[in-house]
């Protein structure tokens, strides 16, 4: 008797053990510090301070429908009816969104940039991969209309890693809202993603550690994993979609853009960058980022 008693106390260990390392290491993935990206951005030269400071701003806090408050920014330095909404990734913050929003600034367009859920200074306990984060992202286009009316704005929204998929997740599940969208390094299902940082990461087949983990994901935050799949979605997108990735990704593999991309249906442009390695197609490739942009928005969105 005393033998089973152990053999179900190893059981109950492992299977506590394994769901909480790993849920916990998907709903608090290590953010880096704040500084950090700031001092990363100056030095790279992406973020010019003196330049950001005097740009006219609005500091709004949007109330998230999940019971926190979102920090946003909006600048706003032209009369103008055109906006880009900037999504970034996870351990980011709007400090790495700056670089994208100078791509629309230099073409016209206002901006928001805002802190995801967990990060920044924003509100909220937990990052969930879009799930969560498509809500706030809509109270963030809702707040743009309110203040500014909806009739007659034109919003776009660029995305990063997370906030891309945040933004398929959205337009997909929630309201196809904005008139374009730009989605850089997506992943197209957050389960096989997932298994696929467990093969780098962890010496065990994912069969043995991801029925665990998931299931403590839905206990602890809410939702299943498989919920978070942008590819279930995508053919709900009828505006254009510009998709970005760099070919040597090895965080989220390409194939999973080139997936998405051949499932959505509609106006549609694909560029994979020939160097970067994840959410570096920008920096690594910034002439025919931009380059990428402009035909987007020129043959695609404005046709």
């Amino acid at each position: 008797m005393k033998k089973w008693w152990l053999a179900l106390a190893g059981i109950l260990t492992y299977i506590i053990g394994v769901g909480i390392y790993f849920s916990n290491r998907i709903m608090y993935m290590k953010k880096k510090e704040d500084d950090f990206i700031q001092n990363r951005e100056i030095m790279a030269k992406r973020l010019i301070k003196e330049d950001f400071d005097i740009l006219p701003k609005t500091e709004i806090w949007v109330p998230s429908p999940s019971g926190y408050s979102l920090k946003c920014l909006f600048i706003e330095p032209f009369e103008t009816n055109k906006w880009i909404i900037i999504s970034h990734g996870v351990t980011e913050n709007k400090i790495n969104s700056i670089k994208y929003m100078n791509i629309f600034l230099k073409r016209g367009f206002n901006a928001i940039i805002y802190d995801h859920r967990r990060h920044g200074d924003s509100g909220g306990k937990t990052s969930s991969y879009g799930h969560y984060e498509k809500f706030d992202l809509k109270a963030v286009i809702d707040e743009l209309k309110r203040r500014k009316g909806s009739d007659d704005l034109h919003i776009g929204i660029h995305g990063e890693s997370m906030g891309a998929a945040t933004l398929l997740l959205y337009a997909g599940m929630l309201e196809d809202g904005a008139d374009f969208y730009i989605v850089d390094c997506p992943f197209s299902n957050f389960e096989e993603q997932i298994k696929h940082q467990i093969s780098a990461e962890i010496p065990l087949p994912s069969w043995t550690v991801f029925p665990l983990g998931r299931t403590f994901i839905k206990l602890r935050d809410g939702y299943w994993t498989k919920e978070v799949s942008p590819i279930n979605y995508i053919k709900n997108i009828k505006k254009p979609v510009l998709f970005i990735h760099s070919e040597y990704d090895t965080f989220i593999p390409v194939s999973m853009t080139t997936e998405l991309y051949a499932a959505k249906e509609g106006p549609k442009q694909l560029y994979i960058a020939k160097k970067g390695a994840h959410a570096q197609s920008y920096n690594e490739n910034p002439k025919e980022y931009e380059e990428q942009i402009d035909q987007f928005l020129k043959q695609v969105v404005l046709r």
